[in-house]
């Protein structure tokens, strides 16, 4: 059987070094795989807790039988030490001194809602499953003591707090140091997290070096549709102000021509009747659910199959996680996350991922970055270049003036990103120059060699007479161009390192496509395309916990396939 017949699964199980470093055999002796803490993080202020989590010891996971009714997150309690995680919960949580109630310890509710998150239940099952008398092991695995456990009300405030310090003061700044008003996004700390249970997998052989050291990085949004139900698609910030005759509230329905409210009543006084309070943040997009591009043979030339009509619509909000995959191995992990609203865009905010990465991963050396179409405007496409130094496998963007082929010839580029002469010829790759961080092109004298250009430029003789680099003897390779960030007309919007359509692009663009789908299955799996919890705070602690649990069980999942490999052979 070739390669490429072979399912993940049976990929892996022929990875020799994956074998050996991942399975029960290779792991033992590190065993347990304590959770990374920077030596910086201060310790809880709180002197006592409610509960105790404890590492539970790995002797479950020596019965070989264990692993075949043990699940993914049992795996994980017995493989992961939890105790460093303490102080870091502890800050995201606000404690700053040890007064007031003794609380929880915060890994044993973190470990409690990750049980809650992979088994898709709400909090009234999850606490059902926690006072039976079958689950006991597990409660005493998290921590909890005699039966004393959390209510309702105190694993909603747990997201509620660790969702409302999650979004740090901190901002990172992007586009030109001369704009005179640059982008600011907020850092969201909860990545900090997310980055510890990646280095779990890195530090441990499960991610394979090479992917590591030449990372394909691919950011995705995911829409998440709000607990509350969406009662106006126009709802936005100003229907959340209060109203008054002499200062009323500008109905965004109304100005779009539709019904909305006159918000003239009580029940509108502070805020419109049509709003929810309980998801102030929730925002409503139509998604037209079709990810193919502008040039893609696939799409449509029917312009009401491409029009608004085709699609559907979401109230809430969106997740844009930046994810890693392993090409030798085959899956792949979160990097970094954010949590927005449903019609938030998203190049900014993934910009701002990319360039925290050197912060959250000194190690990381990413070789490309992909995305689809949205993501191909400066600022992302500059942080890739400048800051990260990788190549950019990101789709076209489509302007309304790449449908006119006159401008070709005097911009220097055609509607791919491809360079064009004055006289109208495309030019020829010659590959990417990673030192210096630029695409190598020539023309290859194509005038001389009786191809057709792409564009006829009026009043030219072909082939042209006044080109000054037709001499095979002087300039064998005709005119040569190097394109860096940007081209000449200072256009970044298709500049791409990796010409687009080629082989290496499809190779790229394709496998970081896939890595996004994984998530979304695994997500709609653990029931988060609705979320259970009201309020952005709580839907982005919930996501973020999710992104975490999400590599832990990939961990898990992984050592089960190396040691049941090592079993078979």
């Amino acid at each position: 059987m070739t390669s490429n017949n072979l399912t993940p699964v049976e990929t892996r199980a022929q990875d020799a070094d994956f074998v050996v470093e991942c399975s029960m055999t290779g792991l033992q002796d590190r065993l347990p795989l304590v959770w990374p803490v920077s030596p910086d993080v201060p310790p809880s202020p709180k002197k006592a807790y409610r509960s105790h989590y404890v590492y539970p010891g790995r002797e479950a996971l020596e019965e070989p039988e264990a692993w075949d009714y043990l699940s993914d997150f049992e795996v994980v309690l017995y493989l992961v030490d939890f105790e460093p995680l303490q102080p870091v919960l502890a800050q995201r949580l606000g404690w700053t001194s040890a007064k007031g109630q003794i609380p929880f310890d915060p890994v044993s509710i973190f470990l409690l809602l990750g049980w809650q998150i992979t088994n898709s239940w709400s909090r009234a099952e999850t606490l059902r499953q926690l006072h039976h008398p079958r689950n006991a092991d597990l409660a005493r695995c998290f921590g909890f003591e005699e039966g004393d456990f959390p209510t309702e009300g105190g694993l909603r405030y747990w997201l509620t707090t660790i969702g409302e310090n999650a979004v740090s003061d901190e901002t990172v700044l992007l586009g030109d140091e001369a704009a005179e008003e640059p982008i600011e996004v907020a850092v969201q700390l909860l990545n900090q997290i997310i980055a510890q249970s990646v280095m779990l997998l890195v530090e441990n052989g499960f991610l394979s070096q090479e992917a590591w050291e030449e990372a394909f990085v691919c950011p995705d949004g995911m829409l998440h549709h709000a607990a509350s139900r969406k009662r106006c698609s126009s709802v936005c910030e100003s229907c959340y102000q209060p109203t008054s005759p002499d200062d009323p509230r500008p109905c965004p329905a109304q100005e779009k021509d539709r019904q909305g409210c006159d918000c003239d009543t009580i029940a509108c006084a502070e805020v419109c009747q049509y709003t929810t309070p309980w998801d102030a943040e929730a925002r409503f997009v139509w998604y037209t659910g079709s990810n193919q591009p502008d040039h893609s043979p696939n799409r449509s030339t029917d312009d009401d199959q491409n029009g608004s009509k085709r699609g559907k619509g979401c109230y809430g909000y969106r997740s844009l996680p930046l994810q890693i995959p392993d090409p030798s191995r085959r899956f792949s992990i979160i990097l970094a996350d954010d949590f927005l609203p449903a019609n938030a865009r998203e190049e900014n905010p993934a910009a701002a991922l990319l360039a925290q990465l050197p912060v959250l991963y000194p190690s990381l050396d990413v070789d490309a970055v992909a995305g689809d179409a949205g993501f191909g405007y400066e600022v992302f496409l500059g942080v890739t270049h400048d800051v990260l130094g990788a190549r950019r496998v990101v789709d076209l963007r489509s302007h309304p003036t790449d449908d006119d082929k006159s401008l070709w010839p005097v911009r220097g580029y055609d509607d791919k990103g491809r360079p064009v002469c004055p006289f109208g010829y495309s030019f020829t790759a010659n590959g990417f120059d990673a030192d210096r961080q630029r695409h190598k092109w020539f023309c290859g004298q194509a005038c001389l060699n009786g191809k057709e250009p792409l564009v006829f430029v009026e009043e030219v003789p072909y082939p042209p007479l006044e080109c000054p680099h037709a001499d095979p003897d002087a300039q064998p390779f005709g005119k040569i161009i190097n394109v860096d960030d940007r081209f000449e007309d200072g256009s970044m919007r298709l500049v791409r390192d990796i010409p687009v359509g080629t082989p290496a692009w499809k190779r790229i663009y394709h496998r970081a496509r896939n890595a996004v789908e994984g998530r979304n299955a695994t997500f709609e799996e653990w029931g988060l395309k609705r979320l259970s919890v009201y309020g952005a705070a709580r839907g982005r602690a919930t996501i973020f916990l999710s992104d975490v649990w999400l590599n832990l069980t990939t961990l898990a999942r992984l050592a089960r396939e190396a040691t049941a490999a090592t079993s078979n052979t």
